[in-house]
């Protein structure tokens, strides 16, 4: 038997890193938006002899072999990956992973690759999860491999694809699918990679305690993104997209003020390069200091802003809005 599986990464259109609890419980109304992307992360498991596990990364080239599940704890050279396989106890296989998003892009790539390996690895098991526990599993581990608190809406496009808000609420959180065309939110979308890679765990880390802290800066910004969340969902719904291009630019001046390091000069510039070739607004992914950012536009403007990103030095992305989530396919050998 042999298991292949992928998962879409995700941009986030507003909210981003009110998803780590407890941040979201000091906010009303509080929620992420976000829609997934065709770029995907992959996984493939197939069988070897005996007790044998063979992780391979075909993004860095990395091959770690162990003689056996219980080794994986300790396989730090892919520290996600045999975590979630020490989880699931697999014995007696190669597990190959890749991802099409960059490296430390801001495009939750790990946390796609992450339900796309939970995923894979509970069909191997034989094993029938629930969303709620297949999400629960992957958020946990994450932490795990990261050492810091992890959010929650990261797990959600990439199980469910689209475009989606995820409520975090007192007694939970809850994804509601958006009633919003992904062909022309996607016709609108324009994703490129910096060129630095960032570290979302430690960024989202230092304003988490800085928060907790009482930083006043810090929770007013946060209390003006949560309010300009609620407005983009309206403006969603409606399909006002000169409306959705303000909240964007709005959540990004917001964004900006959580810590030094969310922008930095070339990324300012890359913005203001694509704002003057007709993007109506422009942010960073995830958060911030480097990675991905994407661009709204006109689709009459976009081939535009594409040219004036690359021009800028940026790596852009050929993707779009992503409808489906997770896929799984099981084949006989």
């Amino acid at each position: 038997m042999i298991i292949e599986s992928s998962a879409p990464t995700r941009i986030d259109l507003a909210g981003g890193t009110l998803d780590i609890w407890p941040l979201y419980l000091f906010h009303e109304h509080a929620q992420t938006l976000n829609a997934a992307l065709t770029l995907r992360a992959y996984c493939r498991i197939a069988p070897r002899p005996g007790h044998e596990v063979v992780l391979r990364s075909d993004d860095t080239g990395t091959v770690v072999t162990l003689d056996g599940w219980a080794s994986l704890r300790t396989a730090n050279e892919l520290k996600l990956l045999g975590k979630i396989l020490h989880y699931f106890e697999l014995d007696g296989v190669e597990v190959t992973t890749r991802s099409e998003s960059p490296v430390g892009a801001g495009l939750a790539g790990s946390s796609a690759l992450n339900i796309a390996v939970c995923g894979a690895a509970a069909r191997w098991r034989g094993l029938t999860l629930s969303d709620t526990e297949l999400l629960q599993i992957a958020m946990n581990v994450e932490a795990q491999t990261i050492d810091v608190p992890t959010g929650v809406q990261d797990y959600r496009p990439a199980l469910y694809g689209g475009v989606s808000a995820v409520e975090l609420r007192v007694d939970g959180i809850r994804r509601v699918k958006l009633d919003v065309s992904a062909a022309d939110l996607g016709a609108r979308l324009v994703v490129a990679y910096t060129g630095a890679s960032r570290n979302s765990g430690i960024n989202n880390w230092d304003v988490t305690k800085r928060y907790i802290d009482g930083d006043a800066a810090v929770r007013s910004s946060f209390d003006e993104i949560a309010r300009i969340s609620t407005r983009l969902r309206g403006a969603l719904a409606a399909r006002d997209w000169d409306a959705i291009a303000g909240h964007i630019r709005d959540e990004w001046e917001a964004r900006k003020r959580l810590a030094p390091g969310v922008t930095t000069e070339a990324i300012d510039r890359l913005i203001a390069g694509a704002r003057a070739a007709g993007a109506s607004a422009a942010k960073v992914c995830g958060a911030g200091g480097g990675g991905c950012l994407f661009c709204f536009a006109p689709p009459e403007h976009i081939p535009a802003v594409r040219a004036a990103l690359r021009a800028g030095g940026a790596q852009v992305l050929d993707c779009t809005v992503d409808d489906a989530g997770l896929r799984i396919d099981v084949r006989e050998e």
